[in-house]
This record gives C-alpha cells, sequence and structure tokens, in this order.
C-alpha cells in the first residue's frame, strides 16, 4: 500500500523531463520538457513523479533521463 503515502515519502532523486511526444497518451498537460521533477518511486518500466498537477503521476521511463 505504498501509493497511500508517496507524495510524503523522501524523494529519491530529481530526474529530468527530456520530450513529451507520446504516441498514445497526452502527458504534455503533466509534464514540461526540461523541467526537474521528484522522483517517489520507480519500476522497470515506469518512474512515478510528483508532477505538474501535484499529484503523483507514473510515466514511461522515456520520458526522462536521470
Amino acid at each position: 500500500m505504498i501509493h497511500l503515502d508517496w507524495a510524503t515519502r523522501p524523494t529519491i532523486r530529481e530526474i529530468k523531463c527530456v520530450h513529451t511526444n507520446a504516441e498514445k497518451y497526452m502527458v504534455d498537460r503533466a509534464l514540461t520538457g526540461g523541467k526537474m521533477y521528484e522522483l517517489k518511486n520507480e519500476t522497470e518500466e515506469f518512474y512515478f513523479v510528483i508532477d505538474n498537477t501535484g499529484k503523483i503521476g507514473g510515466y514511461y521511463k522515456e520520458y526522462f533521463e536521470g
């Protein structure tokens, strides 16, 4: 039940969004290219960050470097 307190957990590190060119999803509404985001959790395929909406969002790693 880690998802219940992700926002208050310590930040693992900061990662930089390199692009928002998504094929399926509209990530440009929640991410900004060139901006640094707080990484709260990570899986093999996704980064979970606090996005522009102020909430935790899960995004493919291809949008970030770091």
